[in-house]
């Protein structure tokens, strides 16, 4: 099942979404200032997302949605095709020890 959330009818609707790689990391989270608030009018209403530019870091980015710049096609192809070539790497490898493991027996 997958998690929804509710956006109030009067806030805009944010331009990015979870988990989406941009070019200053992956968003981890969103929130809202709206018009009205003390935290709007100290910061501009908007969205506000939490991003980690690395995911091999602790590292965290508070962004307005104008200090965000999406991933070109290209450069999102490029980094999935990156991830699958690692996991599969990494998977080859776990299947070599399982065999050492087993003595060759592929049933355990």
């Amino acid at each position: 099942m997958k998690a929804t959330i509710s956006i109030p009818q009067h806030w805009a609707y944010p331009r990015f979404t979870l988990e989406q790689r941009t070019e200053q990391g992956t968003i981890l989270g969103l929130y809202y200032y709206p018009l009205g608030t003390e935290l709007a009018e100290q910061f501009d209403e908007g969205w506000r997302y939490v991003l980690m530019p690395n995911k091999n870091s602790d590292e965290i980015s508070y962004l307005q949605e104008n200090q965000i710049q999406p991933l070109s096609p290209e450069e999102l192809f490029s980094q999935i095709r990156a991830e699958i070539d690692f996991y599969q790497s990494q998977i080859a490898i776990l299947q070599q020890q399982l065999f050492a493991l087993t003595g060759g027996s592929t049933n355990g």
